[in-house]
């Protein structure tokens, strides 16, 4: 799952670095949060194509998901992309879906959105109870993309969560936490995955507007940055018989690193693992 994708520098590294990583990392499937990657909010029919092309099987939001409503037709039409579970029923889109990852294995995909310092929502424990009732016991990979603000609230989610899904993996801080994990039941886990996009930014957006907006209270535009463009998040190992987790590797990788012939040399000496933090149950 890769995190949440920041304009326009990161669609262009998560178009220029899926075939790669996919290659040499042989993933089976990829999940993109693309919330924010419409000049910084929200997401278009074009861009969400765009981002399938690019070899994404599924696309998850977040509380921006409707900042541009020509996206509601792909909402209503397009199984490859998933909306908030814990919205009200009425909200356009998919609570969840069940895509076939690249050796043909059944894979569900769960958006919710946290309570802690977010847009009020209906629970989020409630939402996960009720879609997973849905999901047929045939499908045994099991991936949630919980777009919250507070540590606190995914951890709350994915410690009841154990067990019952795959991964448990947050969003929406832009900022990667240090702490993915396999939970005892086998459920892997990590609070944030971190942003896909430029860096050298505050949370993706140019850091003079920030700063001024916030020196003054004078409104500016927040405007996406260019600088030190990186792609966040992780890949999570998962044996397909039982649907447990039994690995999760963190991935912080440059524009540098995700070069063919950079890949190569550290797949050959074996670097990828330890540059991508792998950890085990």
């Amino acid at each position: 799952m890769v995190g949440d994708v920041v304009g326009k520098p990161g669609r262009h590294i998560v178009r220029e670095s899926l075939p790669l990583l996919q290659r040499f990392l042989k993933l089976d499937f990829v999940v993109v949060n693309a919330e924010n990657a419409a000049g910084g909010s929200g997401l278009t029919p074009e861009i969400h194509y765009e981002l399938v092309e690019a070899g994404t099987h599924c696309i998850t939001m977040g509380d921006h998901i409707y900042a541009r409503k020509q996206i509601e037709a792909v909402l209503a039409s397009d199984s490859r992309i998933v909306r908030p579970a814990n919205y009200p029923p009425e909200a356009p889109g998919r609570e969840f879906t069940i895509l076939a990852a690249a050796d043909g294995e059944p894979v569900a995909v769960i958006s919710l959105l946290g309570r802690v310092f977010m847009k009020p929502v209906d629970c989020y424990l409630a939402a996960a109870d009720r879609v997973l009732e849905q999901i047929s016991d045939c499908v045994r990979v099991i991936l949630v993309d919980f777009h919250a603000e507070a540590t606190s609230d995914k951890q709350i989610l994915a410690r009841y969560l154990d067990g019952r899904v795959s991964a448990v993996l947050g969003t929406h801080t832009h900022v990667p936490t240090a702490d993915s994990q396999i939970l005892p039941g086998g459920t892997a886990f990590q609070a944030d995955l971190g942003m896909t996009g430029p860096h050298e930014s505050i949370i993706g957006r140019t850091i003079e507007r920030v700063l001024h907006t916030t020196r003054t209270f004078e409104p500016t535009s927040f405007d996406v940055a260019s600088g030190d463009v990186r792609l966040n998040g992780a890949v999570v190992e998962i044996d397909s018989r039982t649907g447990k987790a039994t690995g999760i590797y963190r991935l912080g990788l440059s524009e540098n690193d995700l070069r063919e012939t950079t890949l190569s040399r550290m797949a050959e000496n074996d670097i990828l693992p330890a540059l991508t933090g792998k950890r085990h149950a």
